[in-house]
C-alpha cells in the first residue's frame, strides 16, 4: 500500500478500526495508554481492538507477566508480547481464526517523571507481535526508543504517535524496510524520539538482515548510532556497554586489514593498565561512520556495509554504525552508556588531524571546547604509528605535526595521559602498506592483497 504525505495518525488509525481483517490486543505500562487512545478516539474501535491493557502496579504486572530485573527492558516487553498474544489467539482462534489475523501490541516505558531531572533518561520498548496471514505462525517486531521532549505530556503524544505508526507500519508496510522506517515517525516533531534500535524476528521475516535495518536506521537519521554484535544480534547499545569499558577503532574497513587487527592489539596492552583490574573484560569495537569527518567513505550501498560487517563479525568484532563526524561527538555518545574508561584508537595520520583548528568552526569555543568535549569523562586517545615512505621511518605520536600554537595543549594532554602512544606494541611488518594499496591490489586483482589482510577477511572478499 503506498504511502501519502496527509496520511495522518488519525487515519491511519481508522483505516486499522476498518480493516476487520486484523484484530489485537493493547497493553502498555509507564506512559499512559496513549496508543490505544488513537483508536478510541477515531471511532470504530471495536473492529481492531479486542482488549487494552496496563499492568500499572510492579505486583500486578509481576503476577502477570512474570518477575524480572527490569520493568523497562527487552525481557519483560518479549513477557508481555508472548502472554498477550497466546491468550488472544487462545480465545478467538475458535470464533475468528480462520478469516483474521491476530496481533498483540505492547510498551513499557519511563517517561518524565514529576521528580525528574532534566538529564533523566526517558526511554522505552515497544513491539508487535504479530500473523501476516490468518492461522499463520507469529513474528515479533522489537523497537527501543529514546524520548526525548521536555514534559511528560510531550511524550506521552510522542509515544502514541508512534506506536500507531508501527503498528500501521507492520500491518502494511512490512515489504519495504525505507517505508517501515521512515513511516515510524511520521507526524512526530524532529528530534522527539530517537529510535536506536529495530529488530525483525519470525517465519515471515526470515529474509530479513537485522543488520541492514540497523544501518537504515542511522541512513534515515532515527538514530545517530546502531549496535550490532559479532553473532549479528541488534542490540540497544546500553544492553552490552552499560558499566563496562570499551575500546573502539573507528574506520571504513574496505576491507579490515592486518594493520587494524594490530592497531587493537597494541591499543589493548596500554588500555588493560586504566583498568580497575588487568582482568576486567571490556567490549571491543569496530565503529563504522558514515560520516567521517576527515575520510568520507562516499555512498555505501547496502551489500557493500554488508560484506564490510561480515568480515568484522568472522574477526569476532562487534560493529557501531555512526552518522558521527567528530570524534567528540562519539565520545560524547559512548559516555552516555558508560563512565568505565573509554579508549579510541587513531593513527598518527588521523591524530594531526584533530589538530587542525578549521574542523570545529560549527563550536562556539572552537578546538578547546572540541576537546573538552572529547576528555570529559574517562576518555583516552591511544595513537599508532605510521610509516613515513620517503625515510622509512616509523612515526609516534611523539612526532606528531601539530601548530605551533597548539603545542602547549598536546604537551598538557600527553602528560596527562589523555594522549597514549602504542608505538611501542606495533608491528612495523604491516605498517608499509596502506589501505589504498590493498584496495588497489583488489581492484588490479593482484593476489598480494589476501596476505595483507586476515584469513577471515580474505574469505569474504575472495566469494
Amino acid at each position: 500500500m503506498a504511502r501519502s504525505p496527509s496520511f495522518s495518525t488519525r487515519d491511519k488509525a481508522l483505516q486499522l478500526n476498518l480493516d476487520t481483517s486484523k484484530y489485537g490486543t493493547f497493553a502498555e505500562i509507564g506512559a499512559g495508554q496513549e496508543t490505544a487512545a488513537w483508536f478510541f478516539k477515531v471511532g470504530g474501535a471495536s473492529g481492531t481492538i479486542a482488549k487494552t491493557m496496563s499492568a500499572y502496579d510492579m505486583t500486578m504486572s509481576d503476577s502477570i507477566y512474570g518477575a524480572g530485573p527490569r520493568y523497562v527492558s527487552r525481557e519483560r516487553l518479549q513477557a508481555m508480547l508472548a502472554h498477550e498474544f497466546d491468550i488472544l489467539v487462545e480465545r478467538l482462534s475458535p470464533k475468528r481464526g480462520p478469516t483474521t489475523t491476530f496481533f498483540a501490541f505492547c510498551n513499557t516505558v519511563r517517561a518524565r517523571a514529576y521528580s525528574d531531572s532534566a538529564t533523566s533518561e526517558c526511554h522505552g520498548w515497544l513491539g508487535i507481535r504479530l500473523q501476516t496471514r490468518p492461522l499463520g505462525e507469529p513474528n515479533e517486531i522489537l523497537l527501543h526508543v529514546r524520548l526525548t521532549d521536555d514534559t511528560n505530556l510531550e511524550q506521552q503524544r510522542a509515544l502514541g504517535v508512534l506506536g500507531v505508526n508501527l503498528v500501521y507500519a507492520a500491518l502494511y508496510h512490512r515489504h519495504s524496510l525505507r517505508t517501515f522506517i521512515e513511516s515510524l515517525t511520521e507526524e512526530l516533531r524532529p528530534g522527539s524520539v530517537e529510535v536506536d534500535m529495530l529488530k525483525f524476528h519470525g517465519p515471515d521475516f526470515a529474509q530479513t538482515d537485522n543488520r541492514e535495518v540497523a544501518l537504515q536506521l542511522v541512513e534515515s537519521g532515527l538514530t545517530d548510532a546502531a549496535f550490532f554484535t559479532a553473532e549479528g544480534e541488534v542490540m540497544q547499545v546500553s544492553e552490552r556497554l552499560y558499566k563496562k569499558p570499551v575500546l573502539v577503532l573507528r574506520g571504513s574497513f574496505n576491507p579490515a586489514t592486518l594493520v587494524h587487527t594490530d592497531m587493537l592489539a597494541s591499543a589493548a596492552v596500554e588500555f588493560r593498565k586504566q583498568l580497575a583490574s588487568p582482568d576486567t573484560p571490556w567490549v571491543e569495537l569496530m565503529e563504522f561512520s558514515m560520516n567521517n569527518l576527515f575520510s568520507p567513505v562516499g555512498e555505501v550501498t547496502h551489500e557493500d556495509f554488508l560484506k564490510r560487517a561480515t568480515a568484522l563479525q568472522k574477526l569476532g568484532k562487534s560493529v557501531l554504525i555512526s552518522r558521527f563526524g567528530a570524534f567528540h561527538r562519539l565520545g560524547s555518545y559512548l559516555s552516555r552508556y558508560t563512565q568505565e574508561p573509554v579508549g579510541l584508537v587513531l593513527s598518527v595520520d588521523v591524530f594531526e588531524k584533530l589538530f587542525q583548528e578549521k574542523w570545529y568552526d560549527d563550536l562556539p569555543g572552537g578546538i578547546l571546547e572540541n576537546f573538552g568535549r572529547l576528555f570529559k569523562h574517562q576518555l583516552r586517545l591511544y595513537v599508532y604509528p605510521v610509516l613515513d615512505r620517503e625515510t622509512g621511518l616509523v612515526k609516534p605520536v611523539s612526532r606528531a605535526e601539530i601548530p605551533e600554537n597548539l603545542r602547549s595543549l598536546f604537551a598538557y594532554l600527553t602528560e596527562n595521559e589523555r594522549i597514549i602512544s602504542i608505538a611501542g606494541s606495533a608491528n612495523r611488518d604491516v605498517l608499509q602498506f596502506w589501505t589504498t594499496d590493498i584496495r588497489r591490489m583488489l581492484n588490479e586483482g593482484d593476489e598480494r592483497w589476501k596476505k595483507l589482510v586476515p584469513p577471515e577477511v580474505a574469505e569474504v572478499y575472495s566469494t
